[in-house]
């Protein structure tokens, strides 16, 4: 057994969408900080982390882009949505800030010898971390979906769809009408992915990404592992 992690690090300043807050992490206590009870001296380490729900590798939750009384938030929506057969497609040829149409989804979906399955997690390497991760193009120049490519996938059935980019669609409007495009069809997806070159072109694995509990999160921080079996 396999397992590819396929989540980016949290740390102090980690790469993030312009729109939310930064992540700020500090030392709470350190092993300088001695605790005394009767004979035992004890001492020990914490960290202080603040950030947004989207922070890192995480996951959309259907309350951020559905403006619907009965979205669901992430504590509300179902564990077995987490855990999923997936396969990932390699994009990974396309321009930056390109927006990635059916027919290229096709074809990709051709040379991977896959079909797209009911409740599958389809992830998507569009080679956004190898190109722009570290530098402030990050947040503004990664390629995504077309507006059709989204309904395609949804066409299909699928769970969820996951990117390396802080959007799952190009910068700007586009990248709205996605958001929304995963409201009406009852889909969501998985942002800021790492690692996708190594599992595109594997053909089938179990996909892991369970949220944190957070109670009425818009999204949550995922630990995104492939397992191949």
């Amino acid at each position: 057994m396999e397992f590819v992690d396929l989540s980016r690090e949290i740390f102090h300043r980690t790469h993030r969408h312009p729109s939310h807050p930064p992540v700020i992490v500090t030392v709470w206590s350190d092993h300088s900080e001695k605790v005394v009870a009767g004979a035992t001296t004890f001492s020990s380490k914490a960290l202080a982390i603040s950030f947004s729900d989207h922070a890192g590798t995480h996951v959309d939750a259907p309350v951020h882009f559905d403006p619907r009384p009965d979205a669901a938030s992430i504590d509300q929506v179902p564990l077995a949505n987490f855990y999923t057969s997936a396969f990932c497609l390699d994009l990974s040829h396309v321009p930056l800030k390109h927006a990635v149409t059916v027919p290229e989804m096709e074809a990709s979906l051709k040379r991977s010898g896959q079909e797209i399955r009911p409740r599958d997690t389809v992830l998507i390497w569009m080679g956004t971390n190898e190109r722009l991760l570290g530098k402030p193009e990050y947040e503004h120049d990664f390629p995504g979906l077309a507006l059709e490519s989204v309904h395609w996938l949804a066409d299909h059935g699928i769970v969820m769809f996951g990117v390396e980019a802080v959007s799952p669609a190009p910068e700007g409007e586009l990248n709205f009408q996605a958001h929304i495009a995963c409201a009406e069809r009852g889909i969501t997806h998985i942002e800021c992915l790492a690692n996708l070159d190594r599992v595109a072109g594997r053909g089938r694995f179990r996909f892991v990404g369970f949220p944190l509990k957070i109670r009425g999160g818009t999204a949550s921080p995922i630990r995104a592992v492939a397992i191949f079996e």
